[in-house]
């Protein structure tokens, strides 16, 4: 009797046991790879890097000690902070760099295009850039709020293209810097939130991310947007951040970069695109080497290993730092050595003007 009853009571716990352990959510299911492969993290990069997409926010007063330590471990060059801002705090910032760390910093400026359309207001707008530039900005920094919040003098939505702006960007390429602009987000915002949804588990664990299928425009007429204004200022140059969020369509991205000659695009927060395609992808990178920048848009000095693992090693299966972007695994692309340096700094040294050239190998 004792004994069917430690079997029935051993049977009961297991099962219980057994009910509490299956009760995980998909948010929480993230089990470790058993597969035993070669390769190892990077956790320095192979050469000297620009990190075109840095932000620094309390530049004007920031110690910037500890971030130079952490960047000389990553083997950072410079870093370009996007946050520089405008007027008094612009200059600021450029004289705690030049006072600290002249050469591993530069900034670039900013723009308010809240009311745009206003009495005077793009003529205040560009007189603005031009002192800004001539104060130390080194490029114009869009924010993804111009196309997605920003509204114009009349309350209305402010379009990436409109004409309205245009001295803006043909002033930029008038005084010879680049323009750094995010446009949207990922197309998956604006897509059903089901099943399907590649960016499900980001969209259920971030859900302010999630937007309406118009709001406040399609996604697709935003991206046009953006791509019109690029086609009517061809003599500037830009920087499409996010790789215009087509790291996941490569071949399409491909020809907007044969169609539009002055758009260079940068790989920040997009890295997890491209290490689960490493053969279309490296052959993407060989074709496009010198329109390809690296970027790593926040500063999260652990995150860097992936970027440098994806880019340089032939590693398979290994996986990324942040789930809910990626819950896949990762592949190196084992770019030539001629590539990396064009992604790391050559490209970056050739659009962004006075960067200091002496700590990169020729």
């Amino acid at each position: 009797m004792k004994i069917k009853f430690y079997i029935l009571f051993t049977l009961v716990l297991s099962t219980v046991l057994m009910s509490f352990a299956q009760e995980i959510s998909f948010e929480d299911y993230n089990p470790k790879s058993t597969l035993v492969v070669p390769g190892k993290i990077i956790n320095r990069a192979k050469f000297p890097f620009i990190d075109v997409h840095g932000h620094q926010y309390q530049m004007p007063t920031q110690d910037l000690t500890p971030v130079v330590a952490a960047m000389d471990t990553l083997n950072m060059g410079i870093m370009v902070n996007l946050s520089g801002r405008t007027g008094n705090d612009l200059k600021q910032s450029v004289a705690n760099i030049d006072k600290n760390f002249p050469s591993r910093f530069v900034v670039f400026c900013n723009i308010n295009f809240e009311r745009a359309g206003a009495e005077g207001w793009i003529e205040e707008t560009v007189a603005q850039l031009k002192q800004d530039v001539a104060n130390g900005a080194r490029g114009l920094k869009v924010y993804k709020s111009l196309g997605l919040r920003n509204r114009d003098v009349d309350g209305k939505r402010l379009a990436i293209d409109d004409p309205r702006l245009s001295p803006i960007w043909t002033t930029c390429g008038e005084l010879g810097i680049p323009v750094l602009i995010h446009s949207a987000d990922p197309k998956s915002f604006w897509d059903e939130f089901d099943g399907d949804n590649e960016r499900w588990l980001e969209l259920k664990t971030h859900p302010r991310r999630k937007r309406d299928a118009k709001n406040p425009a399609p996604w697709e007429q935003i991206i046009q947007e953006q791509h019109n204004m690029f086609k009517a200022h061809p003599n500037t140059t830009f920087i499409n951040a996010h790789m215009g969020w087509y790291a996941n369509n490569l071949g399409y991205l491909g020809q907007l970069l044969d169609e539009m000659p002055n758009m260079n695009v940068g790989i920040g927060a997009i890295i997890a695109e491209l290490g689960r395609q490493p053969r279309f992808a490296r052959a993407f990178f060989i074709k496009y080497q010198d329109r390809i920048l690296f970027g790593k848009d926040s500063w999260k000095p652990n995150e860097f290993p992936t970027y440098f693992r994806v880019l340089e090693s032939a590693d398979e299966y290994f996986p990324y730092h942040k789930k809910y972007h990626a819950f896949w695994p990762m592949y190196g692309l084992d770019l030539p050595d001629e590539v990396l340096k064009k992604v790391y700094y050559k490209n970056a040294l050739r659009i962004v003007p006075g960067l200091d050239k002496s700590k990169f190998p020729d």
